[in-house]
């Protein structure tokens, strides 16, 4: 591998500038952002000796011999440490430090024992031979001819890699995402940055259009340019749709897109035009404003426009439809039923419930809404006992595993993700449509407020003409972590859609405290927090504090007084991310109690984060090539083992399927002992611990608090400030989501 320097520093300050030569040992801290690394060096001085290097040594992988010039100075706490400004990768020149580099997991496929046979046999020639005739590998025993070209593959596809790196290295993007770039163009990677840098924007998970803009101002592309205008105004849509629109007003986009790209409004406006009259750009259409407001011109993002379509077109295709699949309960005798019904249940169904159960069985598309306690799982179980025994085809599912495993348990049948039962395949398209739909007479979807509206537009198409397709799902909770809000929609006044929405909380509900005080928190009251044998409160008014006594009750507190395993039993569930008391910080804090460092512990450090055998993590994007039918944003999983030769990572997940993970894909995966309550729609767990801190002020609202809160099977502990709590209590959430579904399924004339 040839040389590579990597320039930092200014013009002319090499003069000024100490050398220090050694291997990279270890990385301690890691930036991905910003490519800050605070990592030990081994000088070559003996005794283990190792020296703290910090800077930005974005690339460097350990095992590299690396050349760094920068400067010597003195830390208060660390003591001696060497500033890199810029460094040079070397190639190792003895055989010890050549089977140390080719040992460190550098090179996929070479580990320590193999490293140790190559270089005995090679000599001083190793990385000559592996560079220049890779096939005398086979020469080394144990090495067949896969393996060798296994390693010689990595070996190049390294080298590229690393030009990739160099090339970008002045706008400081980070390894993961130069590895991205190169698996994606492959030879062509320098051509299309340097000439088509938003192309990167579209294509690569992980660069917004904030990193291509950095680039396309490092190759020379004007800041007028219509290219860089039309790339920011669908960045600031699909910035939107992330935070659940499916579409913004022209005049708020116009506003956004010029306060993000700084040019004229008519630029803005001209390139909007050119944008929406392109078939793949954006399309603009008059509806409602948001809350039914005064009409506006709505733009979007073309998938979500016809995605909108589609699901209204559909749904109401379901609805009109004189084909039925259950035609034995137009004319069931309900009493005879009902007796059966409580034959086989044990129970008698409430007036509301009984309305649910018919309306689900007649009509040919339906909603169930309700809060906890009030018999949605008896109710979905009933109307499932009832279709089964009329020979229905009955098909079950939900938007997460643990949702799915949940109403699989409840009703005795088999259920599955919505991804699982659309067997989505690698792009995003499903095995079942309109033109091969499913083969069910009742579909019925759990937890459906996570339903985004991609999502619920690909169900509703595999719904076969005739069949039922029943939604389930509580309309208080926060909608869709993706964009739409299809149950609230669906749930419009006016709209064609029947509902039924239970309201009476059952006796042996009323027993829990976490129903009740789910109920007082929806009703703008304070919950009750004294008196309870499963609701808490621990009031800590400092955010620091509270971040801290969260982690000693989930890890230690909740364990030891309720037998509960804090790995798999106990789920913190935060406000927000950042922060003393927000999710990332804390599930540092958790991993130390829970999964702390051992030296028989396989682990790898990818950034900011460590990875070890055992960590609770959770998937952060929507990956389709991934797993049998794509690992979608919000999978939950354990680490089950870790190949430092291999390089690559497993995880079980939620829903028993084994998934790996490249090491260099590792910025899919975060941990998961705490995670934010947007996160946690759809799963339930025994205890739930919920920091709430003034430091989330923004964030506390009364949705959020209510959705954490009924995650909860058992027991939940509140803890911080009693302000905090009062201010999540009382505030209503902000206005609606941009969407125009419920329009679209009952058109009305628009004015102004």
């Amino acid at each position: 591998m040839s040389n590579q320097a990597v320039r930092n520093g200014q013009p002319g300050a090499e003069r000024r500038l100490a050398v220090l030569e050694g291997v990279l040992e270890r990385i301690t801290y890691a930036n991905e952002e910003n490519g800050y690394t605070v990592a030990r060096v081994d000088t070559g001085r003996g005794a283990g000796d190792l020296l703290t290097v910090v800077g930005s040594l974005l690339g460097a992988q350990v095992g590299e011999s690396l050349r760094m010039e920068g400067r010597w100075g003195s830390h208060p706490q660390y003591g001696k440490q060497f500033t890199v400004e810029n460094y040079t990768t070397v190639l190792p020149a003895t055989i010890q430090g050549i089977r140390r580099y080719l040992g460190s997991g550098l090179v996929k496929g070479i580990g320590p024992v193999f490293a140790d046979r190559i270089t005995q046999h090679f000599g001083l020639d190793t990385l000559q031979v592996i560079e220049e005739e890779p096939k005398r590998l086979i020469e080394v025993p144990g090495l067949g001819p896969k393996r060798t070209k296994k390693i010689a593959d990595a070996w190049e596809e390294q080298k590229a890699i690393k030009e990739v790196m160099l090339f970008l290295q002045t706008v400081e993007v980070s390894t993961s995402i130069a590895v991205r770039i190169y698996k994606k163009y492959e030879d062509a990677s320098i051509s299309v940055v340097k000439n088509q840098p938003y192309r990167l924007a579209a294509d690569i998970w992980g660069i917004g259009f904030l990193t291509a803009d950095k680039i396309a101002q490092s190759v020379g592309i004007p800041h007028d340019s219509p290219e860089r205008v039309k790339a920011g105004l669908q960045y600031a849509l699909s910035q939107s749709t992330d935070q659940g629109h499916c579409f913004l007003p022209e005049e708020q986009l116009i506003a956004d897109a010029v306060k993000l790209l700084q040019v004229d409004t008519g630029l803005v406006i001209e390139c909007l035009a050119e944008l929406a009259a392109e078939d793949e750009g954006v399309v603009r259409e008059r509806v409602p404003g948001p809350d039914g407001g005064d009409p506006v011109t709505a733009v979007y993002l073309v998938p979500f426009h016809r995605a909108e379509l589609s699901l209204s077109s559909q749904l109401l295709r379901l609805l009109r439809t004189e084909e039925d699949r259950m035609p034995a309960f137009r004319d069931v005798a309900w009493d005879k039923a009902l007796t059966w019904l409580k034959e086989r249940t044990g129970a008698d169904l409430a007036p509301e419930q009984e309305q649910a159960v018919r309306l689900a069985l007649t009509e040919k598309v339906a909603v169930l809404t309700g809060g906890p306690g009030c018999g949605k799982s008896f109710t979905v179980r009933s109307v499932v006992e009832l279709a089964r025994a009329k020979k229905a085809k009955v098909v079950l599912a939900a938007p997460t595993g643990r949702a799915a495993k949940r109403l699989s348990e409840l009703t005795g049948a088999e259920a599955s993700t919505v991804h699982r039962l659309l067997e989505l395949k690698p792009g995003g398209d499903a095995a079942y449509d309109r033109d091969r739909p499913l083969d069910a007479d009742l579909v019925v979807v759990d937890e459906a407020s996570m339903l985004d509206l991609l999502l619920a537009n690909k169900l509703a198409k595999a719904v076969p003409p005739g069949a039922h397709l029943l939604f389930v799902g509580d309309v208080d909770q926060l909608p869709s972590v993706g964009a739409g809000e299809v149950l609230r929609d669906l749930l419009a006044d006016g709209g064609p859609v029947p509902a039924v929405r239970l309201t009476r909380v059952f006796r042996q509900a009323q027993q829990s405290g976490v129903v009740t005080n789910a109920h007082r928190i929806n009703s703008g009251h304070q919950p009750v927090t004294q008196g309870l044998t499963d609701f808490f409160l621990f009031v800590e008014d400092d955010t620091e504090e509270a971040g801290r006594l969260t982690v000693d009750v989930a890890a230690r507190r909740i364990p030891a007084k309720f037998g509960l395993d804090p790995r798999r039993d106990v789920q913190v569930l935060a406000p927000m991310h950042r922060g003393p008391a927000g999710a990332g910080h804390l599930n540092g804090l958790l991993q130390q109690a829970i999964t702390p460092a051992r030296p028989d512990l396989a682990e790898r450090r990818f950034g900011g984060r460590v990875f070890r055998v055992g960590d609770k993590v959770t998937q952060i994007r929507n990956n389709y090539e991934k797993g049998a039918n794509g690992v979608f944003n919000g999978t939950v999983g354990v680490v089950t083992s870790l190949d430092p030769v291999d390089q690559r990572l497993t995880v079980l997940t939620d829903e028993d399927e084994e998934v790996p993970y490249e090491f260099d894909e590792l910025d899919e995966l975060a941990h998961a002992y705490a995670v934010t309550i947007h996160r946690s729609q759809g799963s339930e767990y025994p205890a739930v611990v919920i920091p709430v801190t003034t430091s989330a002020w923004m964030m506390l609202q009364r949705n959020l608090l209510y959705t954490a809160v009924t995650r909860a099977k058992k027991l939940v502990v509140l803890v911080g400030s009693r302000k905090a709590l009062g201010q999540a209590v009382r505030t209503v959430s902000a206005g609606r989501r941009c969407t125009a579904l419920d329009f679209r399924l009952a058109p009305r004339p628009l004015e102004g």
